[in-house]
């Protein structure tokens, strides 16, 4: 078999199918671990291209990561890519104390021995871009600067009050640090002796160029770091080089009877989608998410199990959330070990359900609710179901292992897709050809 072409890891595990969906649905077979694999699992995808795993580190502290994210480092390397990528969140936030960005490139260069780390944030199929070192990203059909997008100015856990992509690393390590900004990266610009290199990408040309970077650049930078950009630029060098081609046909998933839902999140996006949800059948339960990671836990779950399973019985779909919205908000009651449990919980709550009621499809929403639930629910690995191209960063997967072989699950992002989203999952979307 070939050399895999990329490995990665996915500071959280929406980030991660956000990854799995770019190379995937350009015809990169991929496959995305929940937790280092044993030899019988990994056989299983032998003929995988690129292989990811999906981690917890968007939530953790430098300490947790010097441990674990390394261990991960090292596993990644025994698979012997082309390319290492840190995938992390599009809209880089992270701070010191929290995720830290800046620690994380730290322990990758030490462990691939690379002297140079690229940067690639950009990626306009999501609609993030960068330019000259700032980094912007949509909101509700407008373009904003991060440090006054309207959501992730405001991030409950490590809000963006810095645009400048550099300046905002260099909170969280001492490397040195460069751009190659979005005019000079379409000339012939080569790898400095920087640490961390930023490469623009504003469009498809420039995007094109970042890619052929990285890919000739390999053998010096083997590792790199930077949202689902780097697959998207590297499809463009892959093309060229005739590594990928030709066309990948997804089947119509076709409508679910019943879907269950279970959020963490507090995005203004997701409040929407709830209430739209909601005016199309589903029925909403609130969870007092102080509750949930209390003493008396283990009854809240359960009462919430059966409430859950009431409406699902009947016939409907079902949303059990923490919030609607940031008005409702009580994370600041919650201190980092709180906001993990609080996922596991939702997460037992969605194992429960999908079980007891036969579910073939599920939805879990919140980027740090996502990372925590899935490993309640003992699902080893993930591959892509089918892209949504209205919701590019969320697709429609399919889990392997544990009681949960063969569910279609989706985790969403906060600040991820229309309103429509929990309604469009549940009533399945057309095959897409790309």
């Amino acid at each position: 078999m070939p050399k895999p072409l990329i490995s990665y890891y996915g500071d959280d595990f929406t980030g991660s199918t956000d990854v799995m969906e770019a190379l995937a649905s350009n015809g990169v077979e991929t496959v995305l671990f929940l937790k280092k694999p044993d030899a019988a699992l990994l056989s299983r995808f032998s003929t995988s291209r690129a292989f990811g795993l999906a981690g917890t580190s968007r939530s953790e502290t430098p300490g947790w990561m010097d441990v674990h994210l390394r261990d991960a480092f090292e596993w990644l390397k025994t698979l012997d890519a082309e390319l290492c990528h840190y995938k992390v969140c599009s809209t880089f936030d992270s701070a010191p104390e929290v995720g830290s960005i800046g620690r994380a490139i730290e322990i990758g260069r030490s462990v691939f021995g690379a002297a140079t780390v690229p940067l690639v944030v950009g990626a306009p199929q999501i609609r993030r871009y960068t330019a000259f070192g700032q980094l912007f990203a949509a909101y509700q059909g407008r373009n904003y600067r991060i440090d006054r997008h309207p959501v992730m100015s405001r991030h409950p856990v490590t809000p963006m009050d810095e645009a400048d992509v550099l300046a905002h690393l260099a909170r969280q390590t001492d490397l040195s640090s460069a751009t190659i900004d979005n005019v000079a990266i379409t000339g012939s610009p080569e790898i400095g002796d920087e640490a961390i290199l930023l490469l623009d990408v504003l469009d498809q040309a420039t995007q094109a160029a970042a890619g052929r970077l990285l890919w000739d650049s390999r053998a010096r930078a083997r590792f790199c770091c930077g949202s689902s950009g780097v697959e998207y630029a590297l499809v463009h060098a892959w093309r060229d080089a005739g590594l990928v081609g030709g066309t990948v046909a997804f089947a119509n998933a076709g409508p679910a009877d019943r879907i269950a839902v279970v959020s963490g999140s507090v995005s203004p996006t997701t409040e929407r989608q709830i209430r739209h949800a909601c005016a199309q059948g589903f029925d909403g339960i609130t969870l007092d998410p102080l509750a949930l990671v209390g003493d008396g836990s283990a009854a809240v779950v359960s009462g919430a199990v059966e409430a859950g399973l009431k409406v699902l019985d009947r016939g409907s779909s079902v949303i059990l959330y923490t919030a609607l919205g940031p008005s409702a908000d009580r994370g600041a009651a919650l201190d980092g070990e709180a906001r993990q449990r609080l996922g596991r919980a939702l997460g037992r709550i969605q194992s429960e359900l999908v079980a007891r009621a036969g579910l073939r499809r599920a939805v879990v929403a919140g980027g740090d609710t996502s990372s925590h639930a899935l490993g309640e629910m003992g699902i080893a690995a993930l591959t892509l179901k089918m892209p949504l191209p209205q919701s590019p960063g969320s697709p429609l997967c399919v889990a392997h292992g544990g009681g949960a072989d063969g569910l279609e699950i989706a985790l969403k992002g906060g600040q991820v897709g229309g309103d429509d989203y929990f309604s469009m999952i549940r009533s399945g979307m057309p095959a897409l050809t790309t």
